[in-house]
């Protein structure tokens, strides 16, 4: 679910004007799962951009209280999402957390870092969601630690079916500034692709895990 069309179209065009957000439907990317996509994401590049940042930690900041009222904690998905999540703990005035994918091996064998009490009440911050997978793994970190999760907000989201049905079985609120369908709208509506293009990239993400498969 996005906050607002207004912010979507606007976070869309952001992330196209840096290239946050790659478009090659001709010559697709391989992401780390082995599926194949013309489209690759990389929100960490907004940080390099502090008009742009400032805008996404504005904004976050802004719905974060509108959708879960002021939480107690803010805490960053790692690694993507330590930058941003910290901006806005720090434009809110809150404490910060950010949470690895699993325990450090030696030390405290922390899963989360940062000072976190049980029962405190946190809105989870994450760049992009693809299947809500490893988002969801650090959602259940900070239940397991006893606080109160309000929700999840990210930069992006792919809006894939799978993810919807992981947030919606896990009992998690998402929310984020922009999605993809937001993203072809505005990438036709100023050229960055051309309407066959747009299809490509809707055949994609109906069956991402396929797409690009040979058979």
């Amino acid at each position: 679910m996005i906050f607002n069309r207004d912010t979507a179209e606007k976070t869309a065009e952001l992330l196209l004007q840096i290239n946050a957000i790659k478009l090659n439907p001709k010559n697709p990317f391989t992401w780390a799962s082995g599926w194949k996509s013309p489209i690759y994401c990389d929100n960490r590049l907004t940080l390099s951009f502090p008009a742009i940042r400032n805008f996404i930690r504005e904004e976050f900041s802004k719905n974060i209280e509108k959708q879960f009222g002021k939480p107690d904690v803010i805490a960053g998905v790692a690694t993507g999402a330590i930058g941003i999540g910290m901006l806005v703990a720090e434009y809110m005035g809150l404490p910060f957390v950010y949470v690895r994918p699993e325990p450090k091996k030696h030390g405290r064998q922390n899963q989360i870092e940062g000072f976190l009490q049980k029962g405190q009440n946190v809105v989870v911050v994450e760049d992009l969601i693809s299947t809500g997978n490893s988002s969801l793994l650090a959602v259940q970190a900070i239940k397991d630690a006893g606080a109160n999760v309000k929700g999840m907000v990210a930069i992006f989201t792919y809006g894939f079916e799978i993810a919807e049905e992981n947030f919606k079985k896990a009992h998690v609120d998402l929310y984020t500034l922009s999605n993809y369908q937001n993203l072809l709208n505005l990438a036709v509506a100023k050229k960055y692709i051309t309407e066959e293009e747009q299809s490509t990239l809707k055949e994609w993400s109906n069956a991402p895990e396929s797409w690009g498969i040979e058979v």
